[in-house]
């Protein structure tokens, strides 16, 4: 296995069942999903077959995964095997029990859902009345306890003019990270195709996240599902002169590098498929069949998209593609095919320009 290759962060979908409707939910989760198709037993064994082959971080997700009453035992299990475990929850449930559950586990991070600066803008995306205090009061708990958490925001044209102001409200809150997500329409994000962000305003909104980013010195910040943002970064140090190392955390993945979907990163669902990212509803294989290992060295699926030499259109005409890559999930979900061009990128490559304007 190549060292590029090797995987360092798995998100778990520990439960389907879900206390909040989120417009753009993934997985479609709700409190009538299943409840998780792994018991304890069946958790743990998962656990130990990722940690004899790799040391990744594993984000315990949903779902609501506070939901499952086992969650501590699974976590406190990864803890043991030398894995980082994290949490990926709403906020909306926890209190001081689950702090104390967290700190008992060794939860290395927490992440919480954010997606607008008010009660009325993150309600109305949340689906739930009150989801927007219970977030804020789920943060105040992790602050007490002084257990690390980051911001998760998710946009749409219905709150995209909300950005900066959310951004603000994540500093403000102490936040250790702000990770901005550029909404990839999978399971109820499908039903709002028509509200993704044009190319030509996620091109200025990344433009905006990376001179933030620059004068940013408190908190850390992350586009996440922007994989042309690291083409961006590159033109837009050339063209201002600019020397600028990119921050990273400790447990984050990918540095400097945009779509890392089976390169460094896998989601495991519910019921043990494996996909290459949590927005790439795509299975690789399955964990009850065959070991993580297997699965993520051997998939054609995987190989697929490690081979930057399959990518179509001008993804593939790209001089940014060892940056960028485009975001497969998006390019399955607008066109059906993983290794199409990125659909909401509006650059055209040199090799393009050079053959527009050869034949004129």
């Amino acid at each position: 296995m190549k060292e590029e290759f090797v995987p360092k962060w798995i998100a778990w979908e520990t439960t389907g069942r879900c206390n909040l409707n989120c417009v753009h939910c993934r997985c479609d989760a709700s409190m009538e999903a299943g409840a998780g198709d792994f018991n304890t037993e069946e958790g743990k064994a998962l656990l130990d077959d990722i940690a004899s082959y790799a040391k990744p971080v594993i984000v315990l997700s949903g779902g609501e995964p506070l939901l499952r009453k086992d969650l501590f035992e699974l976590a406190r299990h990864g803890t043991d095997l030398g894995l980082r475990m994290c949490i990926a929850t709403n906020g909306t449930l926890i209190n001081d029990k689950i702090c104390e559950q967290m700190k008992a586990a060794e939860i290395k991070m927490v992440s919480l859902s954010l997606d607008g600066s008010t009660a009325e803008i993150h309600d109305d995306f949340r689906h739930q009345q009150g989801a927007f205090a219970g977030t804020l009061r789920g943060m105040e708990f992790l602050k007490k306890h002084n257990i690390p958490f980051l911001i998760n925001s998710s946009f749409t044209k219905r709150n995209q003019e909300d950005i900066p102001n959310v951004y603000r409200l994540a500093k403000k809150l102490g936040a250790t990270a702000w990770y901005m997500f550029m909404i990839v329409p999978t399971g109820r994000g499908e039903e709002i195709m028509s509200e993704l962000i044009s190319a030509e305003d996620y091109e200025e909104i990344l433009d905006w996240h990376f001179h933030q980013e620059i004068e940013e010195e408190a908190m850390l910040m992350r586009p996440t599902c922007a994989p042309h943002y690291y083409r961006i970064t590159l033109q837009r140090q050339k063209a201002e002169g600019l020397d600028y190392e990119r921050r990273n955390l400790t447990f984050s993945t990918g540095g400097s590098k945009g779509c890392i979907a089976a390169q460094v990163i896998a989601l495991i669902t519910q019921h043990g498929d494996v996909q290459p990212c949590s927005y790439f509803p795509k299975s690789a294989g399955n964990v009850k069949e065959k070991s993580f290992k297997e699965i993520w060295e051997n998939s054609p699926l995987f190989a697929e998209l490690r081979d930057f030499s399959k990518y179509k259109g001008r993804c593939g005409a790209c001089e940014y593609i060892n940056v960028c890559g485009g975001c497969r999930a998006r390019a399955d979900a607008v066109y059906g095919d993983y290794l199409a061009e990125e659909p909401f990128c509006n650059y055209v490559p040199f090799k393009m320009k050079k053959s527009i304007k050869g034949s004129v």
